[in-house]
């Protein structure tokens, strides 16, 4: 299926890994070619495309929730993604229970098609120089400055990501997604293109998601290393489930994004269903919490959109000051990376993903990059979050470097 979807210029390839993170809806689901689209940001666009009753596939750029609170940045775009891009499938394509459904003119052709792909290429030409954009001493100094700013009471905690990239770089995106999620599958891992733009996804988030009147968030914030077995697996994750200063991390972001979707939801409605759950996945445990509430009447994708994005894990708190921070202390732009691509069903469901733990790529310019953070707070150590962010970025690094 994957090697099907390399004739289009524009695909969207969401599998869950086998994971049945709750609520569950799909294993596999792929939307490719578009019979229309949009890249204004025009959430009428998408609004029109739900009153018809069509599925909608795209994403959201980290970027677009600098409209929301008046910030302009001029860092340079090298990956090419806008800030906001939706389509209408062509062909749609369902994985569930072991079982492929296709909607598309001509669903035996295209199934023919899939199955006699030859396999995908190798992985890259040749050898791929990833270069920091920050110096180990410059983050640490950055670190040292967010926690003034901290002491300020400008913030109480900020997401702080730094960049990896690599250029005059020729890759097969889907042989190293394949092998990318081989190394880490997680269960909102993602293959996107839109025109020369490769996002390359092994998320283990999910951002939002609507349920019929519902709506949650799993934001996810703590982070510790996977032991060599089972016995010292459980011994790290409740050293992670006791640990003050991840705790405080977690429970901050669930403030916000309580605040976030009270905004949207009934008055007394919004409520924490899960706080610290601590999850496994291949390179790490995590901790995530969950948050639910029920929406008011007759309110709008852009509404929850505008009340939620960017998401709180992937900014800090307070959200706006947050955001003026990172534009003034991170060196690149985010684009798609700590941005959401998803699916909008035709009765008005979606669910969005978190874009971390992935490869962006830019197969025009031939530039590569990956991005990785991690929250700062008062309790935070400069030298213990740099090795958490190369913990975070440790799948990626050996798939390109073997």
């Amino acid at each position: 299926m994957l090697s099907w979807l390399k004739q289009f210029n524009i695909f969207c390839f969401l599998d869950n890994q086998q994971y049945q993170v709750q609520p569950h809806q799909f294993e596999c689901l792929v939307a490719a070619g578009a019979s229309s689209s949009s890249s204004k940001i025009d959430f009428n666009l998408i609004d029109r495309f739900i009153e018809e009753g069509n599925w909608s596939f795209g994403h959201l750029s980290y970027e677009l929730g600098d409209q929301f609170v008046d910030i302009k940045s001029g860092k340079e775009n090298k990956l090419g993604f806008q800030e906001f891009f939706f389509f209408k499938p062509q062909v749609l394509l369902f994985v569930q229970n072991g079982q492929l459904t296709i909607q598309a003119p001509e669903p035996g052709r295209i199934y023919d098609e899939i199955i006699n792909q030859d396999p995908a290429g190798p992985l890259t030409s040749k050898k791929i120089n990833i270069q920091n954009k920050l110096s180990k001493e410059e983050y640490i100094s950055a670190i040292k400055n967010l926690k003034h700013h901290i002491q300020l009471g400008d913030c109480y905690e900020i997401n702080f990501c730094h960049e990896f990239f690599a250029e005059n770089v020729s890759i097969d995106p889907v042989s190293v997604y394949s092998r990318l999620i081989d190394l880490s599958p997680n269960p909102f891992s993602a293959l996107y293109k839109t025109e020369g733009s490769y996002l390359i996804c092994a998320s283990p988030e999910r951002f939002i998601q609507k349920n019929d009147e519902f709506i949650i968030s799993q934001p996810m914030k703590g982070t510790a290393k996977r032991g060599s077995g089972a016995a010292e697996d459980e011994i790290i994750k409740q050293e992670l489930y006791k640990n003050e200063k991840e705790r405080a991390e977690n429970v901050m972001v669930v403030d916000l994004v309580r605040n976030d979707l009270s905004k949207v939801c009934e008055e007394g409605s919004v409520v924490v269903e899960e706080l610290f759950g601590i999850y496994t996945f291949p390179q790490v445990h995590q901790m995530i919490s969950t948050i639910k509430g029920k929406l008011n009447k007759g309110v709008s994708f852009e509404e929850i959109i505008r009340a939620t994005f960017p998401m709180g894990s992937m900014t800090g708190a307070p959200k706006k000051r947050v955001m003026q921070l990172i534009e003034q202390y991170e060196k690149s732009l985010r684009g798609i990376f700590s941005g959401a691509v998803g699916y909008i069903a035709p009765n008005g469901d979606f669910d969005f993903n978190v874009v971390i733990r992935s490869i962006m790529y830019n197969a025009k310019s031939q530039y590569l990059s990956y991005q990785v953070g991690s929250g700062i707070t008062i309790y935070s150590n400069p030298e213990k979050e740099w090795e958490e962010c190369k913990l975070k970025g440790e799948a990626i690094k050996k798939v390109l470097t073997g």
